[in-house]
C-alpha cells in the first residue's frame, strides 16, 4: 500500500512533475497551487504526508506550515517543504518555521520518490523504496 501525499506548488511544470513520479511509484496524490488552496486541501483531506513549496502567492509556505502544525489534526503529518531556497541558512530556517523535511529544488527524478518515502512509515513506501 502506497501513501496519499497532497502537493502544493505553484509551478505547474514542477507540479506537474512531483505528480507524476510520485503516482508513477503508486502514490496517490492530490495538488494544490498555492498555499491557501493547499491548506484547505489539507484541511479536507486525509493525507500521510504533505510537500510543500516555500516562495508561493497567497501564504507562502512559512504560513502554511505555522498554520498546519496548528491544527491538531494535522500537526502529526508530516510536511516536507520542497524548495530552491538554498542559501547558508534557509534549511535551518526552514526546519524552524515547522517543517519536518527538507527537499532542495530542482528535484532529481532518479532520487525524488526514495527522497519523499524516507519520510513515510515502511508500510506506506512506494515500490522504489522497497526494492
Amino acid at each position: 500500500m502506497a501513501a496519499s501525499i497532497l502537493v502544493v506548488e505553484d509551478n505547474p511544470q514542477n507540479l506537474k512533475l512531483m505528480v507524476y513520479l510520485l503516482e508513477s511509484f503508486g502514490h496517490t496524490v492530490e495538488s494544490a497551487l498555492d498555499g491557501l488552496s493547499g491548506l484547505d486541501a489539507a484541511m479536507r483531506g486525509n493525507h500521510d504526508l504533505v510537500l510543500s513549496d516555500i516562495l508561493m502567492p497567497g501564504i507562502d509556505g512559512y504560513e502554511l506550515a505555522r498554520r498546519f502544525k496548528a491544527e491538531e489534526r494535522l500537526k502529526s503529518i508530516p510536511l516536507i517543504a520542497v524548495t530552491a531556497l538554498a542559501m547558508v541558512g534557509d534549511r535551518d530556517r526552514v526546519l524552524s518555521a515547522g517543517f519536518d523535511g527538507y527537499l532542495s529544488k530542482p528535484i532529481d527524478p532518479s532520487k525524488f520518490v526514495v527522497e519523499v518515502d524516507a519520510f513515510l512509515p515502511d508500510d506506506l513506501r512506494s515500490r522504489a523504496s522497497r526494492k
